[in-house]
């Protein structure tokens, strides 16, 4: 027998569960005040980032912006900086989503300061594959953990009165061809795994807007996916807000206004606006299918305080205030920290925490001990106003006694980073004539604008941008410098003209020719202590995101003088060896992880293998701190005492590195998603298109769902991670409806702990029982507790964790219910899906 779920009733369309103003009266009379020409320009970006004001019904201009890591604005540079998070792993690592309510609440902070009204976020696709290249910027590969996650955030950004845009609606799981590839996903999965966080987002987190993504799903342009935008998330979901295109992902204008897209961005030409008035007039499509999305577009506005004459949905009084960011910035990033492995040194005691009161020398190695990654690369970019290295963080919280030494050891990087140190830099926007219509500060050598141009500059005025100033070498010898943009560029340095040419784009991707230019390099001999003048001049020409206004972007790269990679390894190694502890950082680079391309391999780029492997054997107190924002291969895992995994830790990088080494705290983490040994044993390894087709054939078995069916044992399992203390698992109650667990914490130090309940069927299931994963994430919670004492966790079984989705006869994801599966079920309380500690069984009938 089937027991099908009933759908939900929409809400009332103006006032969603929990809402504490009734918007409808002032929407509707906002609308009937407008003409057919200005309803579809309020549906139209009308530019990169705004949607139109209408003054005579009192509506401003409603600004979006980038997330997820921090507010970036309206400008894509470093002149208004952004508090900087730690990646979304790194918060999903926290299992917290009260932290993620709390960093929500900061970013909505951000947001009112920086005048945005809407934030791009949260990204909540699934880990498909550890070789995702914006794996970084989701947060799991469960989908109950990135729901619950994504729903704190979205409560927190919401509850300080900002809107958010969970995206990308849905199955937006790999950058290869994103923008035109058919994923091909069966009912139950997509309904099991990749609708299930975007659902549980919408009930538990009333969000105020969804991005719907550029590729297909079975078929449909998810931008023209009627049934599931229409039939699904608004129809079953109740979903009152607005539906965005991601940027240029809206093709058709019928199509897309049948399939319930109400947004289309950027602006100011896209499918909306005048072809849509065109159509309208034209009788293909009735003017009241206009009206039901800007109607969205308005309560969207009112909701955030773009609409005079009713209340916002958050007043002043309510909006969280005076957060400090950089201690939320810090304490993610510590709570992020995964602990993998931490074995005992020369005796009883671990690697971790250090002993800062033993310590005489401590030897840092790695570039990016010095020039962390804080975070991803593409759209998720903002700009610290300062970041903490792991360097700079040992040396402040290491007593002044303790002598800290540093050396390369191997740099991964494959690109010239941008000029920074030593430079002091100004960008110059020229007319063709020569004058200077605007002239703005940088922070580095990269100047990247996207949406405004300073004030005083058109886009028909602008004919070329000078980066310009000094540089003042530390070394003398032969530096190396580079260029990199699209289009003529021209680099003086001293009076001598080292670069004068055109750079094309590399690839037909136009973001990723945006994110990751051409680049060009050559040397310099410089001399330490001797200012040198350097101008590079662009005249941009290459393609751009969009059709907003002109966006220049074109960078200056230096590095100094280096020894050969040999002779970097071998500093390396003795700075290991004449110290009591070494700290190895290794990293991914924008060259291999980031939005716009997919990986080809999980190795750590460079040598940095070699190079672990080569100061584990000099020094046996050896700790690798891995600095990614998703799995790479760790091959010598087994050789050194410990490794902690801290992510893309966001701009107080090092200060929470040195509190969790040092002891003053432990490393909360938990992994979000599994850690291949080799990238051959994950389940899912495929993510480039056959024909235009990706298909999800592996079916319900994603991430651990998929290791647990017929992998080999991965590095480190789903859940994993250590902390200081020990815990032991006391007891466990358990019903249809909860569990409760007691555990204790046994070592000397106090703990946090994620206890997580997984469901296993049994011999004893429903003879008619569908196929399912050896077990699955049900619940979690975190607890806390001092040396010896207990704590209590209960944790609700949502009727969802028992169900399976049956699809009807049409195939399609709208058609179907949700399947009570009876019978007798293991209830397992767990440090991590690998290490279960107690179980139960309940029946479910």
């Amino acid at each position: 027998m089937t027991d099908t779920q009933p759908h939900h009733p929409t809400d009332a369309p103006h006032r969603a569960r929990g809402e504490a103003h009734d918007y409808t009266a002032v929407v509707e009379r906002a609308l009937a005040a407008l003409d057919l020409d200005t309803k579809v320009r309020l549906l139209s970006g009308q530019d990169m980032w705004t949607l139109p004001a209408v003054p005579a019904i009192g509506l401003r201009s409603l600004v979006m912006s980038d997330g997820p890591v921090g507010v970036r604005g309206r400008e894509w540079n470093a002149e208004d900086p952004s508090v900087t998070l730690p990646s979304p792993t790194a918060l999903a690592a926290t299992w917290d989503p009260a932290l993620a309510r709390r960093a929500g609440h900061l970013l909505a902070q951000e947001a009112r300061r920086k005048g945005v009204h809407v934030l791009l976020a949260p990204t909540v696709n699934l880990h498909r594959s550890p070789l995702g290249g914006r794996h970084f910027e989701c947060y799991a590969e469960d989908p109950l953990l990135t729901g619950a996650i994504g729903a704190g955030y979205v409560r927190g950004v919401q509850e300080g009165g900002v809107g958010t845009t969970v995206k990308h609606f849905v199955g937006n799981d790999a950058e290869t061809d994103r923008f035109t590839v058919d994923n091909r996903i069966a009912p139950r999965p997509l309904r099991e795994l990749y609708l299930a966080p975007f659902e549980h987002i919408v009930e538990h987190a009333r969000p105020w807007g969804v991005m719907t993504a550029y590729h297909q799903v079975n078929g449909a342009t998810m931008t023209e996916h009627r049934a599931l935008v229409q039939d699904v998330l608004r129809g079953e979901w109740g979903f009152d807000g607005v539906n965005v295109s991601d940027w240029t992902a809206a093709r058709d204008t019928v199509r897309a206004l049948r399939a319930g897209l109400d947004v289309a961005m950027p602006g100011p030409r896209t499918v909306y606006g005048a072809p849509l008035a065109e159509v309208v007039r034209a009788g293909e499509v009735a003017e009241s299918e206009v009206d039901d999305a800007v109607r969205r577009v308005l309560l969207l506005a009112a909701r955030t305080g773009c609409l005079e004459g009713v209340p916002a949905a958050v007043g002043p009084a309510g909006v969280p205030q005076g957060i400090d960011g950089r201690a939320v910035a810090r304490e993610i990033a510590r709570r992020g920290c995964v602990l993998l492995r931490n074995e005992p040194v020369g005796g009883a005691r671990r690697a971790l925490p250090l002993d800062a009161a033993a310590l005489g020398r401590v030897a840092v190695i790695g570039a990016a001990a010095r020039e962390a990654r804080v975070l991803g690369g593409g759209s998720a970019t903002v700009f610290p106003d300062a970041v903490v290295s792991p360097l700079e963080g040992l040396r402040t919280a290491l007593p002044e006694d303790v002598e800290v030494t540093f050396a390369v050891g191997a740099d991964p990087r494959t690109r010239v980073p941008h000029a920074r140190d030593g430079f002091t830099l100004r960008a110059r926007y020229l007319a063709a004539d020569g004058r200077v219509l605007a002239e703005t500060p940088q922070a580095d050598g990269k100047v990247q604008v996207t949406g405004r141009l300073p004030e005083g500059v058109t886009r028909q005025d602008l004919s070329a941008v000078e980066l310009t100033g000094s540089y003042l070498p530390r070394l003398t010898g032969r530096h190396t410098l580079a260029v990199s943009g699209s289009g003529e560029l021209r680099l003086t340095v001293g009076g001598a003209v080292l670069f004068d040419g055109r750079l094309a784009p590399e690839s037909n991707d136009p973001f990723e020719t945006y994110l990751r230019p051409a680049q060009r390099r050559m040397t310099a001999e410089l001399t330490a202590g001797e200012s040198v003048e350097i101008t590079l001049r662009c005249t941009a020409d290459g393609p751009q995101p969009g059709e907003g206004p002109a966006s220049p972007a074109f960078a200056l790269g230096h590095g100094e003088p280096q020894p050969d990679a040999d002779a970097q390894i071998e500093e390396a190694v003795r700075a290991a060896a004449g110290a009591e502890v070494a700290i190895v950082v290794v990293a991914t680079t924008e060259e291999t992880e980031s939005e716009g391309f997919d990986r080809s391999d999980l190795r750590l780029p460079g040598r940095q293998d070699e190079l672990v492997t080569r100061v584990a054997a000099a020094n046996p107190h050896t700790v690798v701190v891995v600095n990614s924002g998703s799995p790479v291969e760790l091959p010598w895992r087994a050789e050194v005492p410990a490794v902690l995994l801290n992510w893309f830790p966001g701009q107080e990088a090092g200060a929470a590195l040195a509190d969790v080494l040092l002891g003053a705290h432990e490393p909360g983490g938990r992994l979000p998603t599994t850690w291949p040994a080799r990238l051959t044993d994950a389940p899912v390894t495929t993510v480039t298109p056959a024909d235009g087709q990706l298909t999800y054939s592996e079916g319900v078995y994603l991430g651990y769902r998929g290791w647990q069916r017929s992998a080999p044992a991965p590095a480190y399992p789903f859940g994993h991670g250590l902390g200081y203390t020990d815990w032991e698992y006391e007891s466990l109650d358990t019903t249809p409806d909860s569990v409760r667990v007691r555990i204790r914490n046994a070592g000397d130090r106090p703990g946090r702990e994620v206890v997580q309940i997984y469901l296993a069927p049994t011999a004893d299931a429903a003879p008619d029982a569908p196929e399912r994963p050896v077990r699955w994430l049900a619940g979690f919670a975190v607890v806390e507790a001092g040396p010896g004492e207990s704590a209590e966790a209960e944790i609700p079984l949502p009727d969802r964790a028992f169900a399976v989705w049956e699809a009807g006869d049409g195939g399609e994801a709208a058609d179907g219910g949700w399947r009570r599966v009876k019978g007798v079920y293991r209830v397992e309380a767990a440090h991590s899906v690998d290490d279960r500690r107690l179980t139960a069984e309940v029946t479910v009938g």
